[in-house]
């Protein structure tokens, strides 16, 4: 597919961050942390999107039962996936918001 302006198709990767409004302890994560998360995202991938106005909310089954967070859905588009990057920058989120796991997701979408 063509990479250029004018006639064709990009194509690029969706990627969703769902991130959590509150630690594991129900402290909220404060909005200057959320914040500087953003900021990181939009220095390396030059935009995202943040899904800010109602939590989503995510539940699941674990071992003790039925599980819960209010999440904001950060959504970016990006030309490659670096998996690697990706893999890191999860694992330091998580360890930041002492959370076993963030879910990263990503799509090959075409913008057209």
């Amino acid at each position: 597919m063509s990479d250029h302006g004018g006639e064709g198709h990009t194509q690029h990767w969706l990627v969703q961050i769902l991130l959590p409004l509150a630690y594991n302890d129900g402290t909220p994560i404060s909005d200057d942390v959320l914040g500087e998360i953003r900021q990181q995202l939009v220095e390396r991938f030059g935009g995202l999107t943040a899904f800010t106005r109602s939590p989503a909310k995510g539940v699941w089954k674990s071992a003790t039962g039925a599980k819960h967070d209010d999440v904001v859905i950060l959504e970016l588009m990006a030309r490659d996936l670096e998996r690697d990057w990706w893999r890191a920058w999860r694992k330091r989120i998580e360890a930041l918001l002492e959370q076993e796991e963030i879910v990263v997701r990503a799509t090959r979408i075409e913008r057209v």
